[in-house]
């Protein structure tokens, strides 16, 4: 592995226990230049893996909650009139950074959340006419809860389809909570960073540099073609999918220590990656009941290339 990628997964391990596998991708997403979704019940650690990312690297973070009064101005700022000068100036919103996490983000209005739709792809702010480019490298990390829906609003497809990811972080072992009921779990841990914005602006050139053979590159388009003509889905990955899966594939494989990616990097992440642009159709859900699993499915029956 990288050295520069080892530092940080083992400093994110520092507060997150046992979650390796996640904070793979979590960082796979960050060298691919994707937002990441993480959905899972409260307790678990959601918030606490972004902050552990957020403060091993040396850049900005801004953390905002999610909540129905939250205006879009609060999120991408706003422009006001300099009582002093008498001009006209940008207040930045908390998007005005290197790490944005959106706590519990469906708890927002549908008018709040799309203030992150052109901050997501276009990783630029508009505002009054004048348009302000984020920082360099730009991350968001929204949270959710799945199981409440009380005071929630459904995230849109348009929403969905701009993470890169949508993971979960899951219960830990029962040694692993061992670990936890002994340790500093659940008191103030700030930790140290280990990397600067120019490392990570480095590693996403190299991962961009990943070699893919033609192989690879028609098993991906085969997983997505897939998702759009299995009788489960009533809506299959959309072609930002298949890029998001071939970036991640190539993040992937830098993070195994590799100049090339294999069938097996894209088997680590397709479900992360593909699963919630999916839309289930009436025999899907019977069937299947989650995306995760019918997109489980999926990649096991599509072939893998042997070349």
């Amino acid at each position: 592995m990288n050295e520069k990628i080892q530092r940080l997964t083992e400093n994110i391990e520092k507060s997150i226990i046992g979650k390796r596998e996640v904070i793979f991708k979590l960082v796979a997403a960050l060298l691919s230049g994707g937002h990441v979704l993480i959905e899972d019940v409260p307790g678990v650690g959601k918030t606490r893996l972004v902050t552990a990312l957020s403060e091993s690297v040396n850049g900005t973070c801004s953390r905002i909650q999610f909540t129905p009064d939250l205006m879009p101005s609060d999120i991408t700022g706003f422009t006001m009139i300099n009582p002093k000068t008498g001009e006209t100036e940008f207040r930045p919103g908390a998007a005005m950074c290197n790490f944005l996490l959106a706590d519990e983000i469906n708890r927002a209005s549908p008018k709040a959340q799309s203030a992150l739709l052109e901050i997501m792809e276009e990783l630029q702010i508009s505002a009054d006419g004048a348009t302000y480019k984020l920082p360099v490298p730009f991350m968001a990390l929204a949270t959710q809860n799945p199981v409440e829906t009380y005071g929630t609003y459904h995230l849109p497809e348009a929403q969905m389809d701009r993470f890169m990811m949508k993971i979960s972080v899951g219960y830990p072992a029962a040694e692993e909570e061992m670990q936890l009921l002994g340790g500093s779990y659940g008191k103030e841990m700030h930790l140290q960073p280990v990397m600067t914005l120019d490392d990570i602006v480095e590693l996403r050139r190299q991962a961009a540099a990943v070699r893919v053979n033609d192989s690879v590159k028609r098993y991906i388009i085969g997983i997505v073609t897939a998702t759009r003509e299995s009788d489960a889905t009533l809506l299959g990955a959309s072609p930002r999918g298949s890029i998001a899966l071939y970036a991640g594939a190539k993040a992937y494989a830098l993070i195994s220590g590799r100049d090339f990616a294999v069938p097996e990097d894209v088997k680590a992440i397709a479900v992360d990656i593909l699963a919630h642009r999916l839309m289930l159709s009436p025999k899907g859900r019977t069937t299947y009941g989650t995306q995760e699993a019918a997109m489980a499915d999926i990649l096991a029956k599509t072939p893998v290339p042997t070349e």
